[in-house]
């Protein structure tokens, strides 16, 4: 009569197949999971620094009133007005706090540039946008405005 069924030998190789594999794909599972929660991050730090480089870039390249050094966020009123900023937390452009952006620190340098051929160093600016949060690194946005 014959016999049918699997040896212990058998059954010991296939469990060690089994366990290699469901090791693996849980790992990258793992790996996965933190992964995007880091994207995440980084995509909304991203978000903040284009937000504050546009409020920038929107504002007038000379000071309109001629008073220079502005004391809050809601007026500061021209590019270089902003050099120096740093919001412990991302706000909107009135100072306010943004909701669950608390953990994000945002720091703001115009310098002059001469990076852009043909324009004069004191007719160009660079915005240097840099936005950070504990759990990822660093993104800088910058932009160029002319006196044009």
């Amino acid at each position: 009569m014959k016999q049918r069924g699997v040896t212990l030998i058998e059954l010991v190789i296939t469990i060690t197949v089994v366990a290699i594999a469901v090791t693996a794909v849980l790992g990258n599972l793992s790996f996965t999971a933190r992964s995007s929660a880091a994207a995440l991050v980084r995509h909304q730090a991203v978000a903040v620094a284009e937000a504050y480089l546009e409020e920038i870039l929107l504002r007038p390249f000379a000071d309109p009133d001629g008073a220079d050094g502005e004391s809050s966020r809601a007026l500061l009123d021209d590019l270089d007005d902003y050099d120096g900023l740093s919001d412990a937390g991302a706000r909107d452009q009135f100072g306010n706090p943004l909701a669950g952006l608390a953990n994000y620190t945002v720091t703001v340098g115009v310098q002059p540039s001469g990076a852009l051929p043909g324009v004069p160093v004191a007719q160009a600016l660079r915005i240097d946008v840099t936005v950070t949060h504990p759990a990822d690194v660093p993104v800088v946005v910058s932009g160029y405005r002319t006196n044009f």
